[in-house]
């Protein structure tokens, strides 16, 4: 009986190809889809999961209100840890871990290597597997080194590593460190990703130092007991603090002021980490995540995957008038309703088999877009897990029912009477499938408009005029440049005329507090500069003067601030306004101009306060050079020179300006991306349903469109009639999507604080593809069904 139902579910669909190929590949496209996107979801709820004592370890994070907010900082100091684990029950061991980057010998060349510094305790706390070397010594010497299996590849090719010397800078020398275990490469899905760890390095001073309380550069990890209860451990901890803090606490507030509160320490589960968004990775650790992008991703997964089974039930149901006369004549001969619904169900796993044949091929084919898009490294293998395996079967069985449930339901239940004397009509309005193609249309609405949103707010971001000209400008990094190395190099560099100008700076990446006129304080971005980077950076000066050589106290005595500084200040007359560093013996600086706001960091924050200053004590950390247009590979090569005679130990990397400032919206840039395809396919799929409902609507009209024709109806009279039911559905589609993706648009857009207005024209366009897109797809039926020879239809009334 069973091979019998295979056996007719196959000659059925040789049958009808056209109709059997648009149900697969609807249903093949929705299964992809939904594989993917669980492949994605599973990777980013496994992260960190692996740790042998994963439950047991926690991040030591530090919470304190701030003028009535309360406030977290992931980061800690020297003191949490040891501290911590030394005075409070239920700890039983701690480690701390701060992001590095080293400069290393390879053969003759230097390059930079990112490492972490850690303590001696990484190993036995963290669960990553040790190859060669001894987990629990590796990280006791000074001047130990363990490195993954890739690195050593990379720095010794074949020869065995461990025992290895590793050249690393320190100051202005090589040190020699040697490698004293090697481990497997870290598992994607970990937020603590290295090729190299090295000893944390931390001095008696520091250590005895209670200052070193507030300073915050690293993660702190401890370990509690099985049996110890969280809260128990965080109430000691904060009594313990308070305890051992609070007269450098006290003694700091009255030297820099403020009106912080003292706060306390909480502990934050490791595997919460990778996609907690006020206490993420950062400082060493990577991978930080939203869970947005899983909720928004499983949604059009389930959206997609639903609207292949609605198109299912939509082009099964149409198909059937086709096979009123084989149901009646199998009723006749003895069939029952069971068996009846047992062969349609039968075809519909049928159906559904070979989708999931051709999803898994679709995905294959499809993953390295994916995973370029998702920046993740994802195989079809990680499917191979037993949940994961019982969730497809699950997914299969849920699948092939929907798919087939209701129209084996609808075709066993025809009366062999009226279906043999062509009396069958199909009964009703159709309530069903007209509110999944609303349903379909009402989605695809939304992500286009949400598609337009994005790609609108995207082209802004890449296209605003951010107060400065970021062309031809490359930057060279370096840490701790002196004034007079960076003067030497300026000189040498512009020696080449394809250079226009170079300034050195470290713009961007401090940020320090001073103390007013009025008495208030106040904090900045602390900016570094000589008199070449604003008229370089083309910034407008809005009042006073730039840095000038002219003016040799300028170096001592003179700053300039942006227009954000003086309203944040409320200064009315800037210029000759001074400001305190009372925490450095008192140095008091005076503004000599003021610059017009710029965006020194993204169009994602908002222009802060900054100042700048040529103070000679300060060091630089990157080179501004302004190059001629069209002169990149010449000047690159000169600046390359001179960079390595002059820091032969530092490694030669730059960027263009350029660049830098685009890379800044890759993320939105993947979104755009991904709902692009997400609204597509959706459309895609929606249509294919829509096309659907157009046929069952022909089908049932047969009749009245030959009668409407014989009395002089012409085809656009009838392609007409067949289509405004139709686009009546779509315009309540749109009616639902416009209200809820403005309200949504809304909402996303108010995490930028420069953004564009959602306005009428976005939703003009939506409307327009929309209405254009499903017009399409119904007059390709309509217009079959209009052009028919009326006689056909007429002639066995």
């Amino acid at each position: 009986m069973i091979r019998n139902y295979i056996k007719i579910a196959w000659r059925n669909l040789l049958r009808n190809k056209v109709y059997a190929l648009i149900n697969i590949l609807g249903l093949s496209l929705g299964l992809a889809c939904a594989m993917l996107i669980l492949l994605y979801v599973k990777d980013e709820v496994s992260f960190d999961r692996f740790h042998e004592n994963g439950d047991n370890i926690y991040r030591v994070v530090a919470q304190a209100k701030h003028d009535g907010q309360l406030a977290t900082n992931v980061n800690t100091g020297f003191l949490q840890g040891p501290r911590f684990a030394e005075n409070v029950s239920g700890i039983t061991s701690f480690v701390r871990v701060q992001g590095a980057t080293e400069d290393m010998k390879n053969g003759n060349e230097i390059y930079s290597q990112s490492a972490l510094r850690v303590d001696s305790t990484f190993l036995s706390v963290f669960s990553f597997p040790v190859i060669e070397g001894n987990a629990k010594t590796a990280l006791s010497e000074p001047h130990s080194i363990v490195v993954t299996e890739d690195f050593a590849q990379k720095q010794f090719g074949k020869k065995e590593a461990l025992g290895q010397l590793v050249m690393i800078r320190q100051d202005s020398a090589l040190v020699p460190y040697k490698v004293t275990a090697v481990t497997k490469n870290a598992p994607q899905n970990s937020t603590i990703r290295y090729e190299v760890l090295l000893p944390f390095r931390e001095s008696k001073e520091d250590a005895q130092n209670n200052e070193n309380w507030y300073s915050s550069f690293l993660n702190t990890f401890v370990v509690l007991n099985p049996n110890a209860d969280k809260s128990h451990v965080e109430a000691q901890m904060k009594v313990f603090y308070q305890k051992d803090a609070r007269e450098t606490f006290q003694s700091l507030l009255k030297k820099y002021g403020g009106s912080s509160e003292m706060g306390t320490y909480i502990l934050q589960p490791f595997a919460d980490i990778h996609m907690n968004t006020e206490m993420p990775a950062q400082n060493g650790l990577v991978n930080a995540s939203n869970p947005m992008y899983s909720y928004i991703l499983s949604g059009i997964a389930l959206f997609v995957l639903l609207i292949a089974c609605i198109n299912f039930v939509n082009l099964t149901v149409a198909r059937s008038v086709k096979r009123a006369r084989e149901i009646g004549i199998r009723k006749v001969v003895g069939s029952n309703r069971k068996q009846l619904i047992f062969q349609f169900l039968g075809e519909s796993f049928l159906l559904c088999f070979i989708a999931f044949s051709l999803a898994f091929l679709i995905a294959q084919l499809v993953l390295p877009v994916f995973n370029e898009l998702s920046n993740k490294a994802l195989a079809l293998s990680y499917l191979a897990d037993t949940k994961l395996i019982i969730g497809y079967i699950l997914l299969f069985l849920v699948t092939g029912l929907l798919a087939g449930f209701y129209p084996a339901l609808i075709l066993s239940g025809y009366k062999p009477v009226e279906v043999l004397y062509s009396r069958f009509q199909i009964s009703g309005k159709n309530y069903l499938q007209k509110s999944l193609v609303v349903l379909q249309f009402a989605l695809a609405s939304f992500l286009i408009i949400a598609t337009i949103t994005i790609y609108r707010q995207f082209d802004f971001l890449i296209n605003t005029d951010l107060g400065y000209n970021d062309s031809n400008i490359i930057m060279v990094d370096n840490f701790s440049i002196s004034e007079e190395k960076a003067r030497l190099f300026k000189t040498e560099v512009l020696k080449n005329p394809e250079i226009i100008d170079v300034a050195p700076t470290n713009v961007g990446h401090s940020w320090t507090g001073a103390r007013l006129e009025n008495g208030n304080d106040m904090s900045f971005n602390y900016v570094t500069i000589d008199e070449s980077y604003i008229p370089e950076m083309e910034i407008p000066i809005v009042q006073g003067r730039n840095f000038s050589e002219e003016h040799p106290s300028d170096a001592t005595t003179a700053i300039l601030v942006n227009e954000a500084f003086v309203k944040e200040a409320k200064w009315d007359n800037p210029i000759g306004q001074t400001v305190n560093f009372f925490y450095n013996d008192d140095e008091i600086y005076r503004v000599v101009g003021v610059v017009k706001n710029y965006h020194f960091l993204s169009l994602n924050q908002e222009i802060g306060p900054q100042l700048f200053t040529m103070k000679p004590g300060n060091d630089f950390d990157s080179f501004y050079i302004k190059i001629k247009p069209n002169s990149a590979g010449v000047s690159l090569e000169h600046i390359r020179q001179t960079f390595q005679q002059i820091f032969p130990l530092s490694p030669f990397s730059y960027n263009f300006k350029d660049e830098e400032n685009r890379r800044s919206y890759e993320a939105e840039e993947k979104w755009k991306q991904i709902l692009l395809f997400g609204a597509v396919l959706t459309i895609f799929i929606s249509c294919i349903g829509l096309f659907g409902l157009s046929v069952l609507s022909a089908e049932k009209r047969t009749k009245e469109i030959g009668i409407r024709k014989v009395l002089g109806a012409s085809v656009k009279n009838i392609v007409t009639i067949l289509s405004t039911d139709f686009i009546k559905l779509v315009m309540i589609s749109l009616v639902i999507a416009i209200p809820i993706a403005w309200y949504v648009s809304n909402k996303w857009l108010e995490n930028y604080p420069y953004r564009v207005n959602v306005n009428w024209e976005m939703f003009v366009i939506a409307i327009g593809l929309v209405v254009l897109i499903a017009l399409f797809t119904i007059s390709f039926q309509a217009i079959r069904a209009a052009i028919q020879n009326p006689v056909k239809s007429l002639k066995t009334e």
